[in-house]
């Protein structure tokens, strides 16, 4: 039986205001991946962009599909921009592997110790992630073969994505806290410090 136009409900799974807000952070998200800092000066090719912050701060308050899809986003515009379909095909793995995993967990446990779990679980499976693409995709498109990466995972690649998820993490949680009662549905905001207290 047709519902009454008195009881009709709107079904958009996302609201307007949390699109509006993901099309914000994919474009910060965007300008961030033209920043290109080196970490580790033997290999100036890894640089670090804080471009994943803003795709985790959307992970935080509207879930873990938010999250990939403004990371995803911005990857695919860096490369439409910058030509780079490997750089922005990394990415996407990185966001795959970081964002989505830290989102799960912080949308079941929503406490400042869920947020650390998180974090530290999507930081680990970041770096797993960061290995196995450089071995099929940067093999495939970059090094040639996997002898030509393989002596470059403990020293370099390993310590770089560790890093790189500490940076990312830290700015998450700065980030998140000043910004998660703006942009989280009412019924979701977390006042002040009561999610620490709650862990």
């Amino acid at each position: 039986m047709a519902a009454k136009p008195g009881n009709l409900q709107n079904t958009n799974r996302w609201s307007t205001r949390q699109l509006v807000t993901m099309a914000l952070m994919c474009a910060i998200s965007a300008l961030f991946s033209f920043v290109q800092i080196p970490l580790i000066p033997s290999v100036a090719f890894l640089t670090y962009d804080p471009s994943l912050m803003p795709a985790m701060v959307c992970g935080f308050a509207f879930g873990p599909m938010s999250g990939f899809v403004v990371g995803s986003l911005a990857a695919v515009i860096h490369g439409l921009i910058l030509g780079e379909w490997v750089g922005s095909m990394m990415n996407i793995v990185a966001t795959l592997c970081f964002v989505v995993p830290a989102a799960l967990i912080y949308r079941r446990m929503h406490t400042f110790k869920g947020a650390v779990v998180g974090l530290t679980v999507g930081s680990l499976c970041a770096i797993a992630g960061a290995i196995a693409a450089n071995l099929t995709i940067g093999v495939w498109f970059w090094y040639g073969s996997v002898e030509a990466i393989l002596p470059l995972i403990a020293p370099a690649l390993v310590p770089f994505n560790l890093v790189k998820t500490i940076l990312n993490s830290v700015l998450t949680m700065v980030v998140y806290k000043a910004v998660s009662n703006l942009i989280t549905p009412k019924k979701s905001q977390v006042k002040g410090r009561s999610a620490a207290a709650k862990a």
